[in-house]
């Protein structure tokens, strides 16, 4: 991706309607790893290229045009927040994504503009068959150790991002990282 692309798609948007009140930032890239070794430079790259320097690049072009009682929401994942073995450069991304949240968050609560993270436990996903680390199998298997016994469906995540873009529900929230892991628990 150019780093011009987010700067020109938020101008689009701001252009199309008028205004930007709510980004967000829910790109990903993953491969699952057996050891550190496997995973070459220019796979790391890519992994931080789309999951932080998009978000990045996103919220810095999305706050040039955001007014008091907008919200940024990024994408995290229970990786980012527990680690997982076999994705090391995915989770480091979805951690740097929680600590990013929190920073900006505390840039621009005065400006009258949240900042929040939603980390979803497992969830099926496109993400699910395009990781080439993931032979069929155990794709068929995901989410099945979760306390809830199954991933969830992303509509069942849709309402955490409304809840977080909504002044009447969430005005007092910012530099929250919102875990919904399908009954596991963990602090922070």
């Amino acid at each position: 991706m150019q780093p011009s692309f987010c700067d020109d798609l938020v101008e689009a948007t701001v252009q199309a309607f008028g205004k930007l009140d709510i980004l967000v930032s829910n790109a990903a890239h993953q491969n699952r790893k057996k050891s550190l070794d496997e995973v070459t430079d220019e796979e790391f790259d890519e992994t931080f290229k789309t999951n932080v320097y998009a978000y990045f690049r996103l919220a810095r072009a999305a706050l040039r045009h955001m007014k008091p009682g907008s919200s940024i929401i990024a994408t995290s994942s229970v990786t980012g927040v527990l680690g997982s073995k076999g994705l090391p450069d995915y989770s480091a991304t979805k951690g740097a994504i929680n600590a990013f949240t929190k920073t900006l968050a505390l840039q621009v609560v005065d400006k009258g503009i949240r900042v929040n993270a939603v980390a979803p436990g497992p969830v099926w996903t496109p993400l699910n068959a395009a990781d080439e680390g993931t032979p069929p199998d155990k794709v068929a298997q995901h989410g099945s150790d979760v306390p809830m016994g199954r991933p969830a469906q992303p509509e069942e995540l849709a309402p955490s991002y409304v809840f977080l873009a909504s002044n009447a529900d969430s005005s007092y929230i910012t530099g929250t990282v919102l875990q919904v892991f399908g009954g596991e628990t963990a602090g922070g």
